[in-house]
C-alpha cells in the first residue's frame, strides 16, 4: 500500500474509533436516565467531553508507526489529504472526518493559523448545504376526533425498562398542550407529528425532538420525559422556537444522543431552528471540535465579506484579566488573557486557563456561556482599530505575536456575544430592568444550586440574551461552591473595631461572606432592594452551607430547563 494511502486510512480509521467510542458513551444514557443515576452520567459527559483529545494523540501514535523513520512532508501530506478526500467522499459525516484530520494535521506540523496546501478548509461553501439524506424519524398522523390515541401510540413506540406513570394520562397531556399552544393556527391545528428515532439526554430528563405540522405550516415539538420515584412521565411539551432554541441554546451542557450519523440530524434540527448557528447545533451535539470548525469556517467567510470592517473592543466595562474584541457585524466576542492582572486579582495565567477548562467540564445548567478555545488564529494586522491592536501587543504579549502582515494569536477564548447586563439595565425600562436585576439573582442561585460559584458578582460579568435570559461569562474567580468558606460577618466589639479601614479580624483567600454580597453586586438601590426581598437566600451564609452539606451527601438540586408555565399539570 503506498503510504499516503497508509496514512490516510489510519486517520479514518482513528476518527472511526472515536466515533463509536462516542456512541459508547452516549448509549449509556438510557440506562442512566432509567436507573436515575444521576451522577454516572455527570461522569459520562465529562468523559465524552475529554474523549476526543485521546483518540487524537492514539491515532498519532499510530501514525508513527506508520510513518516509521519517514520525517511528515508538506509534499507527503497533500497527497494524503488527496487520499483521504478520495476515502471519504462517500460518507455522510466526511465533514466530521476531515476535523478529525484537520486536528492531527495541525498537531502534526505545529500549524499557525490555515495551511490550504494540506488542510480542508474551505469558507465559500456550507458543507450542510449539500445533505439530502432523511435522518430516521417516525411519523404520526393525528386524528381530529382522537387526537391523544397518536400519542399513545408515540409513548409505546419510545418505551423505557421503567413503565410510564400514566401512559395514557400522559398521551391526553401532550395532545391537550399542543390544542392549546397552536390554537391559532385554526380548528384541527395538529395534523401531524414526527420525531426522531434517538432520544436525546441531558442533565435529568429524556427529550423526543421533532415537529408538528397543521394544515399549512409546521413548528418544532419537544417532548420532556422526567424519571421520579413513580415512573417516567411527561413534564413538559415544547411547540415555540423559542423554549426549544433555549433548551439547544450555548449556555447548556451538550446533549447525549445516539446519532448513527450526525450531519443528517443537524440538517434536521436547523429546519426547526433556523435561526441558530450550524455551529452552535454541531456543539450542542457533543461534537465541540466540528462545532469549532464551523464557527472558524462561518465567522472568517464573513470576515472576507466585509473586507472594510474593523476589529473593535467589545462593548462594556474593560476586564482587568481578560481583553475582549468583536467584529460589530458579527456576534461573537474574543477574549484574549492579559500579561499582568491589577490588583485586587492574584491568580495566575494558568490559573485563568483552568477556570475555563473547568466551565467546559461544567454542567451549565442555562447560566454559564460556552467558551471554546482557539489557539494560533491569524488576523490581518490592519483589520484591527489602532487602539485595540496597541492594547494586544501591549497588554497581551504572551498570546500574540506579529508575523509579516498578520497578528497570530496563540491562545483566545471564543463566546457569542451578549449585552453586558450593566448596559441593558441602563438601556431599559422600569419593567425590563426588574426582569432582569431578578433574573440576574436567579442566575446566581441556579449556579450556586449546581455547586457553581461565579466568585465574582459584579454586573459587568454578566450578559443578557435578546430574550432577557441572564448568563455569566466571566469565569477567572469562578470555583466550586464546595470550595468556599461561607462564613458569618463578625460583629466589631469595640468602636476602633469598627471604624477601621481594613478587616480587623483574618481573612483565608476561600472565606465568603454572603452579607457583604450587595456591595459589590453594583445593583442600582431600587433593584437591589428587590433583588434582597426576593432573594434573601443569597445573602444568608446558613443557606450556601446547606448547600455545601448537600453537595457533599452527594444530593444536587434539579433545574428545568424551561419555566414553570411550560410544565404539564
Amino acid at each position: 500500500m503506498p503510504l499516503p494511502v497508509a496514512i490516510a486510512s489510519c486517520i479514518a480509521q482513528g476518527f472511526e474509533a472515536y466515533h463509536q467510542a462516542f456512541a459508547r458513551i452516549s448509549q449509556r444514557a438510557r440506562e442512566r436516565f432509567q436507573d436515575r443515576d444521576w451522577a454516572a452520567a455527570r461522569d459520562d459527559a465529562v468523559q465524552r467531553i475529554e474523549l476526543y483529545d485521546q483518540c487524537v494523540a492514539h491515532c498519532r501514535a499510530q501514525l508513527q508507526q506508520v510513518l516509521g523513520e519517514v520525517v511528515p512532508s508538506h509534499a507527503l501530506w497533500r497527497d494524503v489529504k488527496h487520499d483521504f478526500a478520495d476515502l471519504i467522499a462517500s460518507r455522510l459525516d466526511g465533514e466530521l472526518y476531515k476535523t478529525f484530520y484537520n486536528t492531527l494535521t495541525r498537531r502534526l506540523f505545529a500549524t499557525h493559523g490555515v495551511d490550504d496546501g494540506i488542510e480542508f478548509m474551505a469558507l465559500d461553501i456550507e458543507p450542510s448545504d449539500a445533505i439530502t439524506h432523511p435522518v430516521a424519524r417516525h411519523v404520526y398522523a393525528v386524528s381530529e376526533a382522537r387526537p391523544a390515541d397518536a400519542f399513545s401510540r408515540l409513548l409505546a413506540d419510545f418505551a423505557f425498562d421503567v413503565p410510564f406513570q400514566h401512559q395514557l394520562r400522559c398521551a391526553a397531556a401532550i395532545a391537550v398542550r399542543l390544542q392549546d399552544d397552536l390554537a391559532h393556527w385554526g380548528p384541527y391545528p395538529v395534523r401531524a407529528i414526527e420525531l426522531l428515532q434517538t432520544v436525546f439526554y441531558r442533565e435529568r430528563r429524556a427529550y423526543l425532538v421533532g415537529r408538528v405540522f397543521g394544515e399549512h405550516r409546521f413548528s418544532p415539538c419537544v417532548i420532556a420525559l422526567v424519571n421520579d420515584e413513580q415512573g417516567i412521565r411527561v413534564e413538559a411539551v415544547l411547540s415555540r422556537r423559542r423554549d426549544v432554541a433555549h433548551l439547544f441554546g450555548v449556555s447548556r451542557s451538550y446533549f447525549q444522543a445516539d446519532l448513527p450519523t450526525v450531519a443528517d440530524a443537524v440538517v434536521f434540527l436547523r429546519s426547526i431552528l433556523p435561526g441558530k448557528p450550524v455551529d452552535e447545533i454541531y456543539t450542542v451535539l457533543g461534537r465541540a471540535k466540528q462545532g469549532k470548525t464551523e464557527r472558524y469556517r462561518t465567522f472568517f467567510s464573513h470576515f472576507q465579506q466585509h473586507a472594510s470592517e474593523q476589529l473593535v473592543h467589545a462593548e462594556g466595562t474593560p476586564g482587568m484579566v481578560m481583553a475582549v474584541f468583536t467584529l460589530p457585524s458579527y456576534p461573537l466576542v474574543f477574549k484574549l488573557i492579559r500579561d499582568r492582572f491589577a490588583w485586587p486579582k492574584t491568580m495566575s495565567r494558568q490559573d485563568v486557563e483552568d477556570k475555563y477548562a473547568l466551565v467546559f467540564n461544567l454542567d451549565r445548567i442555562g447560566r454559564l456561556l460556552d467558551a471554546q478555545p482557539y489557539r494560533h488564529l491569524r488576523f490581518p494586522v490592519a483589520r484591527f482599530a489602532p487602539a485595540l491592536l496597541e492594547e494586544l501587543v501591549q497588554q497581551c504579549g504572551n498570546s500574540v505575536g506579529i508575523d509579516g502582515d498578520d497578528l497570530v494569536i496563540s491562545l483566545c477564548y471564543v463566546q457569542r456575544r451578549f449585552r453586558p447586563l450593566n448596559l441593558y439595565l441602563r438601556e431599559q425600562g422600569a419593567d425590563a430592568a426588574r426582569a432582569a436585576a431578578l433574573d440576574y439573582a436567579q442566575a446566581i442561585r441556579d449556579m450556586a444550586c449546581n455547586n457553581i460559584f461565579p466568585g465574582d458578582m459584579l454586573l459587568k460579568n454578566f450578559g443578557v440574551s435578546r430574550h432577557g435570559r441572564a448568563v455569566f461569562y466571566d469565569y477567572d474567580e469562578l470555583c466550586l461552591v464546595t470550595d468556599c468558606n461561607f462564613r458569618i460577618w463578625p460583629q466589631p466589639r469595640s468602636e476602633e473595631e469598627a471604624l477601621a479601614s481594613e478587616p480587623w479580624f483574618h481573612v483565608a483567600a476561600n472565606d465568603v461572606f454572603p452579607e457583604r454580597f450587595a456591595l459589590f453586586m453594583g445593583l442600582p438601590r431600587p433593584l437591589l432592594e428587590l433583588v434582597q426581598e426576593r432573594h434573601a437566600e443569597l445573602f444568608d451564609p446558613l443557606w450556601w452551607q446547606d448547600l455545601q452539606a448537600g453537595f457533599r451527601a452527594g444530593r444536587y438540586s434539579d433545574t428545568p430547563p424551561y419555566p414553570r408555565s411550560l410544565r404539564l399539570a
